[in-house]
């Protein structure tokens, strides 16, 4: 069986990361989309919340499960069996830092990092961007699942 890991922040998950866990979800038997906990950074989300909102906006999949790690990457994979690491792309910018990140997840465990280039309809999207325009108002409907989008709402109103 073959597993993937779709790693991220994912504060909050957007329409263009469902569209990868996805696109993930064809190509692998199981994928695991797996919330980094990242201590030193201000989230406006809690770890535990983007768990809640992944598992909600991923239920439909029947071979998508939702987890949370800190560390390194590599390690979680090779505690978990995960053979690659799957990274949506959205610009040349993302490459340039994605690569050297998948150059040293294989030079530390052999593991692969799979590639998908994001869908033009979500290549502007980021979770930064997304608070950003929530914070001030902006309607980001369309740009999160809906699911999101209330909880976004009740953080800034």
């Amino acid at each position: 069986m073959r597993k993937a890991v779709c790693p991220g922040s994912f504060d909050p998950v957007t329409n263009g990361h469902l569209d990868v866990f996805a696109r993930a979800a064809y190509l692998a038997d199981e994928v695991i989309v797996a919330v980094l906990v990242n201590r030193t950074k201000q989230s406006l989300f809690t770890v535990e919340e983007r768990i809640e909102m992944l598992r909600e906006v991923t239920s439909s999949f029947g071979n998508i499960s939702v987890d949370s790690f800190d560390g390194l990457l590599v390690d979680y994979c090779q505690n978990n069996g995960v053979t690659a690491i799957v990274k949506g792309l959205r610009a040349v910018s993302d490459f340039d830092y994605e690569l050297q990140m998948a150059q040293m997840n294989y030079r530390l465990s052999r593991v692969e990092t799979l590639f998908i280039a994001t869908n033009p309809e979500y290549g502007y999207l980021s979770s930064s961007l997304i608070k950003e325009v929530a914070r001030f108002g902006g309607d980001v409907k369309g740009s999160v699942p809906d699911s999101v989008l209330r909880r976004l709402d009740a953080k800034f109103s």
